[in-house]
């Protein structure tokens, strides 16, 4: 049964892996999020954020293309690099101000935006190398294009910024698939154009996408979609009024109100042209995070490993030492998932925990149930034989009743009624019924009296064992105590019957023989077999107590011994003793 539930547990566990749902794919998601380390900026960009205030000043939008020659001049002056307008100029300008921003751009390198929409037109592609086959990478759509003057003197790449499962945008794609080969997107488009080179280098493996690089720049690791995990770096801020842009390569865009969409991101909510400033940045870092390809195996190894462990430590250890290993292992995966995103290595570790806290609960519940029912098991079987003392600590250590048995020294003592065959014919049912619960009880009690434990009934007879299931000491002493007293209450009792009593001491096997499920404590050997074979020659030998050698030995009563005697499975004779 613990096996097919563990089975089950696994592929419960699996199944979200390997299909990368919904729910894990969020679940992933936020934890890199919250543990991905914050990067530095690079200092090659800034951020110029056109405001409400400075489209009012000009008179209101769309600003003429005059005053954004104007604006490309004044951050040429200032000392910018380049200028890339993360804004889309499908329509000539309605104040015929083309020329004059076309002129602007060609003054330094600049690249201006394409978005996406719902037309059937596609990007110009760009110049590529493929190494390996030419598979993977994200299918760009339809888009809309700058006018072709503007185009003359301009870069354009794709301001792409698809959202996760769960609506954020932290993933963007370098390069984009199109029916004529692959399209740069904005961020790549810039830094391609920075670096002065003319092709870009995708490397690929069979499951995609792995590497683009631009000559001058490090190779950027990339997932098989060709996408690269954003660092939210704080990129310098400034605006028209101060123009704080020497020596830096600035991404245009309007903050305005209603003018550009706001885009959900783990960052906040972000305009266009600061996601792809973000992009640029993530590329120029070099240890930026990424997820690898061997990833989904790695979660799998740690998975399948920590989930088996947690099981078998719980199952075979015993409850605490179980749970205290399973919070071990726990606290190991949470720090080496904690270590590889400090590495900006992204493997996931938060369903393996989960699995494992599942895993923890399902077997401690089992063995728990297990030990519950092994304790309710062990109070019926002993809690009529034994001091309630000595069951109480059985119930706390019931490894000393499972199944199987141990060699153990013990004292064994076997009881019988005579006359009970006579008596049977004489009385009534009730009344033999009567007497016999009285005379088994009178013994019961000497029994516990003195530590030791009633084995089991056997119609009219009796058999205790002394040093066993808990340790007893003196057990020898104790077991004729024991004897003498039964003998002793019997007779005060006046009940009308006579009790035989045979006393042995030896090894013995101990301990539950039966099923898993349903076993008797008892014990197995030729000790015990004595102990009943001397019960039997009371009568022959014509006294009511016979005690063996092996116990005479510990024990402090003086005993008087008796002519040996055969016994059944012995070739020679034993020496016997009694108190009388």
């Amino acid at each position: 049964m613990k096996k097919i539930i563990f089975i089950c547990l696994l592929a419960i566990f699996t199944i979200p892996v390997v299909n990368q749902s919904t729910v894990l794919d969020v679940l992933k998601l936020k934890t890199f999020d919250a543990f991905v380390p914050k990067q530095q900026p690079s200092g090659y960009f800034t951020i110029l954020n056109i405001t409400e205030e400075d489209i009012t000043n000009e008179g209101g939008y769309p600003l003429s293309r005059q005053t954004l020659a104007q604006i490309q001049i004044n951050l040429l002056r200032k000392g910018a690099t380049g200028v890339g307008w993360v804004v889309a100029f499908p329509q000539p300008d309605r104040f015929g101000g083309d020329f004059e921003f076309t002129e602007a751009l060609s003054f330094a390198p600049s690249v201006l935006a394409m978005y996406e929409n719902d037309t059937n037109e596609y990007p110009a592609t760009t110049g590529t190398v493929i190494l390996g086959e030419d598979v993977g990478g994200i299918e760009a759509q339809g888009v809309v294009q700058n006018i072709d003057v503007l185009k003359h003197n301009a870069s354009q790449g794709l301001a792409v910024a698809r959202a996760d499962v769960d609506s954020l945008v932290r993933r963007l794609p370098l390069l984009l698939r199109t029916p004529d080969g692959w399209a740069p997107a904005y961020g790549t488009e810039v830094l391609k154009i920075l670096a002065g080179a003319d092709t870009y280098v995708i490397k690929t493996n069979q499951n995609g996408l792995e590497e683009i690089r631009v000559k001058g720049l490090p190779p950027v690791p990339v997932d098989s979609l060709g996408r690269k995990w954003v660092s939210w770096v704080d990129t310098p801020q400034t605006d028209l009024k101060e123009m704080d842009v020497e020596n830096k390569f600035v991404f245009v865009g309007f903050t305005a109100k209603g003018i550009m969409p706001q885009i959900a991101t783990p960052a906040g909510l972000l305009e266009p042209h600061k996601i792809q400033t973000a992009l640029a940045e993530s590329i120029l870092i070099e240890n930026s995070p990424y997820i690898p390809d061997y990833a989904i195996a790695v979660e799998l190894l740690i998975l399948f490993s920590t989930v088996s462990l947690v099981w078998l430590l719980i199952t075979y250890l015993g409850t605490t030492t179980g749970v205290f290993a399973a919070v071990l292992i726990m606290g190991s995966t949470v720090f080496y998932g904690y270590w590889t995103i400090q590495q900006n290595i992204l493997v996931d570790v938060t369903w393996s925990l989960i699995s494992q806290f599942i895993t923890t609960t399902v077997a401690f519940y089992l063995r728990f149930r297990e030990q519950y029912k092994l304790r309710q098991q062990i109070k019926k079987q002993f809690e009529h034989y034994l001091d309630p003392r000595q069951v109480k600590e059985l119930q706390k250590n019931p490894d000393l009743l499972q199944l199987g048995g141990e060699k153990r020294y013990c004292t064994f003592l076997f009881t019988d009624v005579r006359g009970f065959t006579a008596m049977s014919e004489k009385l009534e049912p009730e009344e033999v019924t009567k007497i016999m619960n009285r005379a088994l009880t009178i013994q019961q009690e000497a029994v516990q009296k003195y530590g030791g434990m009633v084995d089991k009934y056997i119609g009219d007879a009796m058999m205790a064992i002394f040093n066993a299931p808990l340790d007893l000491e003196e057990h020898e002493h104790k077991a004729v105590l024991t004897a003498i007293e039964i003998q002793k209450n019997i007779k005060e009792a006046d009940i009308g019957v006579e009790i035989g009593v045979g006393v042995n001491s030896g090894y013995a096997v101990i301990g539950n023989m039966g099923s898993a499920s349903r076993f008797d404590y008892t014990a197995i050997g030729d000790a015990v077999n004595t102990a009943a074979r001397f019960e039997s020659a009371t009568k022959q030998v014509g006294v009511d107590l016979i005690i063996g050698e092996s116990t005479k030995q510990n024990c402090k009563i003086k005993l008087n011994l008796l002519k040996p005697i055969e016994v059944k499975g012995k070739s020679t004779a034993l020496e016997i003793y009694t108190t009388q």
